[in-house]
Order: C-alpha cells, then structure tokens, then sequence
C-alpha cells in the first residue's frame, strides 16, 4: 500500500508540474483542428476511422472480461472482473502521464512527439504543451486501448490467487513503461523500426508489441506468484481445474473476434487507405480457421468437438495475423491461422507440463505464442504489395532477419521487465493471497460481494 501512495503522489506533483509548463509554454499545436482540416480535407474522415476503430479495440475489453470471468470459478469472479475493469483505467491514466512520451517521444508523427532516441522518447507527456493537438490526442486514444489490451492479458494467466493491490500496481507500470518502451523501438522510430534489414522489424498492429507483451509478462507473474492450490499433483502433473460458464467464454471470444476488426484495419489510422478491406478479410479468414483446426484436433484427440479449444484456436489465429494482416494475400492469412493453434496448444502444454507454470485461463499460448509466430510470419509471406515488405516468398531473405531480432528482443524485455517487475512487487507488498481466503475464493474478502448469491432466507415468523 506504501508504495502505492509513493506513486500517487509522484503521479500528482508531475501532472502539477505539466499543467504549469502547458500554461507558459503550449504553442503551436492545433487543439481545435481547424488547421489540420485546412490542410486535409480527408482528415475528419480519417480521424472517425481511426477513433471507431480505437472505440471497438476498448470494447474488447468487455470481451476479455467476459472470457476470463467463464474461465474461473464462480467463487473468484468478482475478483476477476474487478481485475479486468481496473487495469484498462489504471494503465490508461500511466500510459498518457509517462507510457505515450517513452512511446512515441521522437517519432515526429504529430505535434509535441519531438524529442527522444533509438531507445526511448521523451515527449508528449500529460498530452501538455505542444501535444495539446487533436492529431496527438487521437493516436493516444488509440495506443491508450492498445496498452490497456497488453496489460489485461495478464489478469487471466494470474487469476484466483493474486492480491488486487499488487494487481493494480503492475497494471499501472506495464502502462507506464513496459508496454511503451517495447513498443518505441517498433512503432515509435526505435532501433528495431530501423534495422537495416529488408524493412526494419515489422508489427503492424501488435502481435509483438501488444500480445506477445502481454502474454510474457503475465508468465513472470504466474510463475512468481505460484500455481492455485490444488492445480498440481504430487509428482508434477497437472489437475483440470474447470471454469464455471461457458456461456461467457463463447459470448466472450465473439466479442473480441468482432474488436478485432478495429484493431488490425484500424492500424491504418486512415479510412483512405484502402488496404484496410484485404486487412479485414486477412483478420477473419485467420480467425475462423484456427477455430475449425482446433475443433478437428480436439475431435482427433479425444473424439470430442471442444469449444473452449475452438475459441482459444480463433484467438491464436486472430493474435497471429495481427502483425502480418496488412502484408500478406488470403490465402496466406489461411495458412498463418491454420498453424497458430498449433503453436498455441504446444506452447501452453510446455508451459503447464514443463514448467509447472499455472496460467489459468491459457493465455501464453494464446499471446505470447501465436505472436511470435505472427511475428514471423512476416519474414515468410509478405508479399511486398503494401510498405514494401517482402519475405521469403518473394525470395527476400532480410526481412526474416529482423523479425527474429525482434522476436529474440520482445522474448528478452518481456520475460526480463515481467521478472523484475513481479519479483520487486513480491519483496515489497507481496503478491499471494492468504491460503484462506484462494481456498474460499477472493470475492468476498477483497471485494465483499458475490458474482452469484444466494438467496437470503426469510426471517423467522415472516
């Protein structure tokens, strides 16, 4: 709880020292749009595009909630949900007082975003002074949804056992600095953007930067702070602890297959680039056909059509196309969505069966996993129709080069960011549960609710 209020109190004496700087020195921005709209008739509709886009990306989260809610037990849902909410609110405010300075300081794309290096930016925080400019806000927004995406991937992989307080300060630093410094050296004119090889490392909207962060931070914290009680038995292999609505899980993952659909064409930010119907049908085909491989290797498996298999097979076919969505033909978004489940199931098997490692809802698989392979998929079927990124298909070998560099670089931060930042959370405000309350379930001693009631019973003599 100290180091909480330490960072609420940092937090407000920065956000003073904006504001004043915003009154001496904001010139220069365009904070009304007229300028910008004079100077492009096309940037309203643009600017609808991009914000529709961000709004459906923020209605992912209601998908995020819903399927991991179903995941748990009903006796851990309202922890679960309350976990899901407060993590999209706290890494939206870290992430426009530090994370969109670090992640686009230097990238010169809008007003305000000048100052910053190869590494990290130093520009735009509070969106005070010059970042006061309607361009700026808007591509905040949308980052703002992105990072609050890579933060909440998290709350799954750490459910039924985390305390909400260390909780809520990882959601604020992922925010604030794991997310956006990652996300620099891709989209923000960093190092990884500019390797000279084929066309410097490419994500175009987040297999890396939003999911495989995600996933890999959420590893550190699963593993540091334990596996559930009861999830492993004594010599080491792992019991099926069963959620508790599948309702939710398929209403859920129909939410976020539709969110999709603002993530990866809204990373366009422009309805005028008409790349964004190829994009589209790229997201879908892949989507769709990582559920129908997953359901046909459930049913090979086990004789059984699995549904929870097929919505995590949809979810790693959407991770995996995300980064290659606007580089690559249909018929290749098929082959990359056929292949993710693969990968995904393979993934969280050596995370459960290898490293005893207790990610509740499998979301390692899902995100990290798929977004690697995502990532590389790049370096094998672009097709240089759009940016000029071209794999091996096209007999360019450069491209694949930089997309390991920045699997081998997102691997490194992820793991070694998740590890410090848990490991620091465990020394000082502790990350655990009380084994009473995990066995009784958090909802009632964190929260003082119930997701489900019972009915109270009459009075005597009613």
């Amino acid at each position: 709880m100290r180091v909480l209020l330490k960072l609420a109190t940092l937090f407000v004496i920065v956000v003073a020292a904006l504001m004043w700087n915003t009154v001496v020195l904001a010139e220069g921005p365009d904070p009304n749009g007229a300028d910008t709209f004079a100077a492009n008739p096309n940037a309203g509709l643009n600017m609808a595009w991009t914000l529709i886009a961000g709004f459906l990306v923020f209605f992912m989260q209601a998908g995020f909630a819903l399927l991991g809610a179903g995941l748990v037990r009903a006796k851990n849902t309202v922890n679960y949900l309350t976990k899901s909410f407060l993590d999209f609110c706290m890494t939206g405010l870290s992430f426009w007082a530090f994370g969109y300075a670090f992640m686009f300081g230097g990238s010169k794309l809008f007003s305000g975003l000048d100052i910053g290096n190869a590494f990290i930016g130093f520009s735009g925080f509070f969106l005070a002074s010059d970042a006061y400019d309607v361009n700026t806000v808007m591509l905040w927004f949308f980052q703002m949804v992105f990072a609050a995406t890579a933060a909440t991937i998290v709350a799954g992989m750490v459910a039924e056992r985390m305390k909400i307080t260390a909780y809520l300060a990882y959601s604020f630093l992922i925010g604030a600095i794991i997310y956006p410094i990652y996300g620099h050296w891709v989209w923000g004119g960093g190092w990884l953007g500019t390797l000279p090889f084929g066309s410097g490392a490419r994500d175009f909207a987040g297999s890396g930067v939003v999911h495989t962060i995600g996933g890999t931070v959420g590893l550190m914290g699963a593993w540091l702070v334990g596996p559930r009680i009861g999830k492993f038995k004594r010599d080491g292999t792992p019991n099926q602890i069963k959620g508790h609505n599948l309702v939710y899980i398929v209403s859920g993952t129909f939410i976020l297959f539709f969110g999709w659909f603002g993530f990866n064409p809204g990373s366009t930010l422009a309805a005028t680039d008409l790349r964004i119907s190829v994009i589209a049908v790229n997201t879908f085909l892949a989507g769709a056909t990582g559920a129908v491989v997953a359901i046909y290797l459930s049913m090979m498996r086990t004789g059984k059509a699995d549904i929870i298999a097929a919505c995590n097979g949809s979810l790693a076919g959407l991770v995996a196309i995300t980064a290659p969505c606007a580089y690559v033909a249909p018929w290749a978004a098929v082959v990359i969505g056929a292949i993710a489940p693969l990968v995904q199931q393979a993934a969280q098997a050596f995370v459960e069966r290898r490293l005893k490692i207790d990610d509740v809802v499998g979301a390692f698989g899902v995100h990290a996993g798929a977004g690697l392979w995502g990532l590389l998929a790049i370096g094998i079927f672009a097709d240089g129709t759009y940016g000029d990124v071209a794999g091996l298909i096209k007999g360019e070998g450069g491209q694949i080069v930089a997309q390991l560099i920045s699997m081998v670089t997102v691997l490194a931060w992820g793991l070694g960011t998740g590890f410090i930042l848990f490991g620091i959370l465990k020394k000082t405000m502790g990350l655990r549960a009380p084994r009473e309350e995990e066995l009784h379930g958090l909802d009632i001693p964190e929260h003082g609710i119930e997701a489900y009631p019972l009915p109270e019973k009459e009075p005597a003599g009613a």
